[in-house]
């Protein structure tokens, strides 16, 4: 398509020459574009290697622009072969699961519709009956007008009043023909139908009498309603919703004030390349297309308060979105027929019924289009990011409620709010659980964490010793978790308000320890950490575990640090931006994971008594099976003083006096000598990852291999060590 300042190109150019030229000479333009094409030649000539590269002096110029057509890009069948085909089949239609959704709501919708209308059948019946009067009148009324011909009166009288005696004999003549007509036709009526209503009264059944009478009624009751009181009335309201078009659209980009769009549609065009018609997508419309140069989604989303006025919906109903396989350009805008955190949501497949596999996904809520997300909630360590008030809570406690239907899953569960948000999970059925931040509530969670690691450090070293056709891929898998001999159960570890822990002044370092450990090892040996914060900075979600969570969650946030603690350094520029969520978005969240990019979901409303309902039935079917255990039947964990070694001191044991700097791998080692059963298998790596939260850095230490091999490996200092360990002794705690 041929660019419209193309057509100004010519003139542009000759008047710049013009300009140049002092003498005002006329310019042959064929020489003077030889010329040009000549001293383009000569430049790519002049350069070694053709390429036409501007020299040093500035005297010869780098040719842009080639006189001579040049293949640009693929052909016709190479475009035909990257071109990508659209559905034959809709999406909704290809999924058993939403094809059963929504074959489930139009069967609900016509139910509901018909049992209305038959409970209210007598009430439209005496409606109609009373109404029969009026409408035999009204019947009477206008066959009767009919028959006088009182349509033509008025122009019969204007012709009166014009005086006019040739029309208004005309129009008299012809009147006189319609009412003997009209008259004719009326009295035949009249008697066909006295006698058909005579033969029915003696020679019809009865129900064939009621039957005629009720519809003759019916009949001069709906003729004689008013216009204002429907004898039948709506058994739904359905929403209405404006039809999305392009024109709609257009004014909408065009509203948000930027630069490139406003210029585009200032100059004629349009701003946005539609690359597909506007079409139905659930329960919205879908439009997509490319942006101009230079504006990316990022910018329509960043104004998506903006844009939903332009549109003329609610923000809620407002959506966004980029294609991630595409450039950033290329915008998806969805605009749903109701808002999404006040449209009406299917119906939870689990809430009333149903168990769980941890190790397959899981349905916890839906997107935009009404369509469910689920969530395999095994191989993962998950992090919950929101201000207060968003949902944050609820939402960890669905999951909860997820694995607490698995019979399998042993719970751990911690509400540092204190608010008893997590008790219908914790009561039921959590082998561990806490409400509070009290100090003996904190001590309670330590005393679990230390137990946890070492059910790892036992699970890590189980699964090394399984046969590879048993356990081929090194992980716990549901046939393992099966087989209670082993152990491997999946263990779920629910924290809200985490950053209670990690902020604790004792405790914070060793809990932030372990819980790093938990967040990278902690997935493969079957334990799950679900970690839940209404502040994601650096110090409530430590780079370690948010670095290493694999599923993120967040509700509303305020800005751009807390956006990308919770979803992923960078996810603020790419578009994924949780700042847009409004106060009304209560449950709606980013999510990341299954694979999957960013996707806006509306998590499962489940209230408290909902909430107690289904941990109740994971309690009854813990007892089936037997797997109910600790905090659940009432038992406490054994009170212990504490660890039963100290790391700085075992390390300071095994680093003699006369070892100023030592590698790692050989503290490693000595420690996995003096206690077997608490670093065997150490390395390096975790020696390096024991050490950091105690403020001890690692460095590049000198030193002597076995063979007499001098090189340089990271390691310590004993003067660091040594330093902790007095700055620990002076203030306890500290480390």
């Amino acid at each position: 398509m041929k660019h419209p300042d193309d057509d100004n190109e010519l003139f542009n150019r000759l008047e710049a020459e013009m300009a140049a030229d002092s003498g005002g000479d006329v310019v042959d333009l064929d020489k003077a574009r030889s010329a040009r094409a000549e001293s383009g030649d000569r430049s790519a000539d002049s350069t070694p290697d053709g390429s036409g590269a501007e020299s040093a002096d500035g005297s010869t110029r780098m040719m842009v622009d080639q006189s001579a057509p040049i293949a640009t890009g693929p052909g016709y069948l190479g475009r035909l072969a990257g071109a990508r085909r659209r559905s034959v089949v809709p999406e909704w239609l290809r999924s058993t699961a939403e094809l059963k959704t929504a074959a489930g709501w139009v069967a609900r919708h016509y139910a509901h519709a018909a049992g209305y209308h038959a409970l209210r059948t007598p009430v439209y019946a005496a409606r109609l009956t009373l109404q029969a009067p009026t409408g035999a009148a009204k019947f009477v009324g206008g066959t009767l007008r009919w028959v006088a011909d009182r349509e033509g009166e008025p122009v019969r009288l204007a012709a009166v009043r014009r005086e006019d005696a040739a029309e208004y004999l005309k129009l008299s003549r012809q009147r006189d023909g319609r009412v003997r007509l009209r008259t004719l036709v009326a009295m035949l009526g009249m008697f066909i139908g006295l006698a058909t209503a005579l033969a029915l009264y003696v020679l019809a059944p009865t129900w064939l009498q009621v039957v005629s009478v009720s519809a003759l009624v019916m009949a001069l009751g709906t003729h004689g309603r008013h216009a204002d009181a429907p004898v039948i009335h709506r058994a739904v309201e359905l929403p209405k919703a404006v039809k999305l078009t392009s024109d709609i659209v257009l004014r909408a980009l065009g509203s948000l004030g930027i630069p490139a769009i406003n210029q585009a549609q200032g100059k004629g065009r349009d701003g946005f390349e539609f690359t597909a018609p506007i079409t139905r997508d659930g329960p919205g419309w879908r439009a997509e297309g490319n942006l101009p140069f230079g504006v990316t989604v990022t910018d329509i989303i960043e104004r998506r308060e903006r844009l939903a006025s332009g549109l003329r919906r609610p923000l809620g109903c407002v959506w966004p979105e980029a294609v991630a396989d595409e450039h950033t350009g290329r915008l998806v805008l969805w605009v749903g027929d109701q808002d999404m955190s006040k449209a009406k949501k299917p119906a939870w497949p689990l809430l009333k019924s149903g168990s769980v596999d941890l190790f397959k996904p899981v349905a916890f809520g839906t997107d935009q289009r009404g369509r469910w997300v689920e969530i395999t909630l095994m191989y993962i360590a998950a992090v919950i990011g929101a201000i207060p008030r968003m949902g944050k809570t609820f939402l960890l406690r669905l999951l909860l409620l997820i694995a607490a239907l698995d019979p399998r899953a042993e719970l751990h569960t911690y509400d540092l709010k204190g608010t008893g948000d997590l008790d219908p999970v914790g009561n039921a059925v959590s082998h561990r659980h806490r409400a509070g931040d009290e100090e003996e509530d904190i001590e309670y969670a330590v005393r679990d964490l230390r137990a946890l690691r070492e059910e790892l450090r036992r699970r890590a070293k189980m699964i090394r010793t399984l046969p590879r056709d048993i356990c081929p891929e090194s992980k716990v898998t549901s046939q393992l978790a099966n087989m209670t001999s082993l152990g491997l159960h999946p263990i779920v570890v629910g924290v809200d308000e985490c950053q209670v822990w990690f902020e604790h002044d004792k405790y914070g370092k060793e809990l932030e320890e372990i819980c790093t450990d938990l967040v990278k090892r902690g997935p493969a040996t079957g334990i799950v950490l679900l970690l839940a914060t209404q502040r994601p900075d650096a110090k409530a979600l430590p780079t370690g575990i948010s670095a290493n969570a694999s599923a993120r969650f967040c509700l509303k946030v305020m800005g751009q640090l807390e956006n990308d603690m919770v979803l992923g350094t960078s996810a603020y520029k790419r578009g994924v931006r949780a700042t847009m969520f409004s106060w009304a978005d209560k449950g709606i969240h980013y999510f990341i994971g299954e694979g999957a990019d960013a996707r806006i979901v509306g998590s499962v409303y489940v209230d408290a008594p909902a909430a107690e309902a289904i941990g109740a039935r994971a309690r009854k079917a813990r007892e089936l099976v037997g797997t109910l255990s600790g905090y659940a039947l009432g038992e406490s964990p054994e009170e212990t003083a504490g660890p039963a070694y100290d790391l700085l001191a075992d390390v300071a044991a095994v680093v003699p006096e006369k070892e100023e700097r030592v590698w790692n791998e050989r503290i490693a080692a000595r420690l996995a000598e003096l206690r077997p059963d608490v670093y065997g298998g150490w390395k390096g790596e975790n020696v390096t990852s024991a050490l950091k939260p105690h403020g001890i850095k690692t460095r590049d230490v000198a030193g002597t291999t076995d063979d007499g091999t001098r090189t340089t490996r990271r390691g310590i200092t004993r003067a660091d060590l040594l330093k902790t360990i007095a700055e620990r002794n002076e203030k306890p705690g500290a480390a």
